[in-house]
């Protein structure tokens, strides 16, 4: 991993965290266990999926996903295309 992935990966794990931590007052802690151990972290960092393209409230959204649904895939700003 070079530099400046570790600094984006840095910058979305903090911004991801923090949006968790204010919308259900999850400790940051335990927000960034929850993130980490999540699918939707595993697929923020393949590489081949590309997934900086999102924003981190992109990003958010799809753990969110995965919390409800079980599987970050059903977030909308994966299937946008599926509803155009």
């Amino acid at each position: 991993m070079t530099e400046l992935q570790a600094d984006v990966n840095s910058y979305y794990d903090k911004e991801i965290v923090r949006m968790i931590n204010e919308k259900y007052g999850i400790a940051p802690m335990r927000a960034l266990e929850s993130y980490l151990g999540s699918e939707t972290y595993r697929m923020f960092n393949d590489p081949e999926l590309e997934m900086t393209e999102f924003s981190p409230l992109g990003i958010f959204d799809m753990w969110e996903c995965e919390q409800v649904t079980g599987d970050p895939r059903n977030s909308l700003y994966l299937r946008r295309d599926e509803h155009v």
